[in-house]
């Protein structure tokens, strides 16, 4: 969330976190905003997060199974403020299915690009957060949940003190 002080806590813990987190984003389409919404959307994450664990072609089978299940047809939409941008689900879809489909179509434009080497996990030694490196030079080592590129930067300062 722009603007927003991150800690390293999980900050998705109620109902209402999640919807400020859509509202934050302008993420359209049904939302039920009940618990079982955001363990559902809670629980996807664990399945996100192979993507940093699998090489490229595993993560293609996961693609296909995001797209598969979810039975997505891609269309240009134009909604809101926005101009026109691609949908693969029906809006009234349940949150998380939607969810899956968006981080499956951007993993499908990161795979067809070549530059599945910018997922990161963060290189702090008390921190596993994972990242895209979008940088230019891909440099990105940390994260921006903890603080880390800081917290680390200072630790080597002090050992270089002595």
């Amino acid at each position: 969330m722009p603007g927003a002080s991150h800690s390293r806590d999980d900050e998705l813990t109620e109902p209402q976190a999640l919807v400020t987190i859509l509202d934050d984003n302008e993420y359209s389409g049904r939302r039920d905003g009940d618990r079982v919404e955001l363990d559902e959307v809670r629980a996807a994450r664990h399945e996100f997060r192979r993507f940093w664990e699998v090489d490229r072609d595993e993560a293609v089978e996961i693609v296909n199974a995001f797209l598969r299940d979810a039975r997505a047809l891609p269309q240009l939409v134009r909604h809101d403020s926005w101009d026109w941008h691609l949908h693969a689900t029906e809006s009234d879809a349940p949150l998380v299915t939607r969810i899956r489909v968006e981080v499956a179509m951007a993993f499908v434009d990161v795979i067809r690009s070549g530059e599945y080497d910018r997922l990161r996990v963060c290189a702090a030694d008390d921190c596993d957060a994972v990242l895209v490196d979008l940088t230019r030079n891909r440099s990105k080592r940390y994260c921006d949940v903890g603080n880390c590129g800081n917290r680390m930067n200072v630790v080597a300062y002090r050992a270089r003190r002595g």
